[in-house]
């Protein structure tokens, strides 16, 4: 039981991390730099470097990791989770630190159009007349509808929609 005027400690970002599905081991890191060397995207641009990410999540860096942009570049490639010497889930703790900062409303714009296209047209990319005439081109059949009210349940209860309506308020 509490003492009066005592308030429960909110956890540290990295044991909600690590509670994560995809976040577990994200502790056994000790910061070689493999991640970073394997990484394309860290080979193009200085704004992601997975070993930073993880160095900011088991800091507790917050906001560093939630709200900005980082976490989204990731292209998912598993090159550094490959490579990692400890066996770190490099990229399946991003995607843990993307389910954390979209349940909390931060996400890149393009992210919750693509999950707006989703929801309502069952694809992330509208598909426009010019790719319907082309596959005709290509004597491909034309594409099937898609069953947006049974993805719909799913996301629903999955509390995927309800993240992206969240994330699409604090773009606007």
């Amino acid at each position: 039981m509490e003492a009066a005027g005592v308030e429960k400690q909110a956890p540290k970002f990295y044991e909600e991390v690590t509670s994560k599905l995809g976040g577990e081991t994200m502790t056994k890191c000790y910061q070689c730099g493999t991640c970073a060397s394997s990484c394309p995207v860290a080979k193009i641009t200085t704004r992601f470097n997975p070993r930073v990410v993880i160095k900011n999540a088991i800091a507790g860096n917050r906001g560093h990791i939630v709200v900005d942009e980082p976490i989204w570049l990731c292209c998912s490639c598993y090159n550094c989770q490959e490579r990692c010497p400890q066996g770190v889930e490099i990229a399946e703790i991003i995607y843990a630190l993307r389910n954390i900062a979209l349940r909390e409303g931060h996400s890149p714009k393009a992210f919750i159009d693509m999950a707006l296209n989703l929801m309502t047209q069952g694809r992330v990319v509208p598909t426009s007349s010019f790719t319907m005439k082309r596959r005709e081109t290509f004597g491909l059949p034309p594409l099937k509808e898609t069953g947006v009210e049974t993805l719909n349940k799913i996301l629903s209860a999955t509390s995927f929609k309800k993240a992206v309506e969240k994330a699409k308020e604090g773009v606007q």
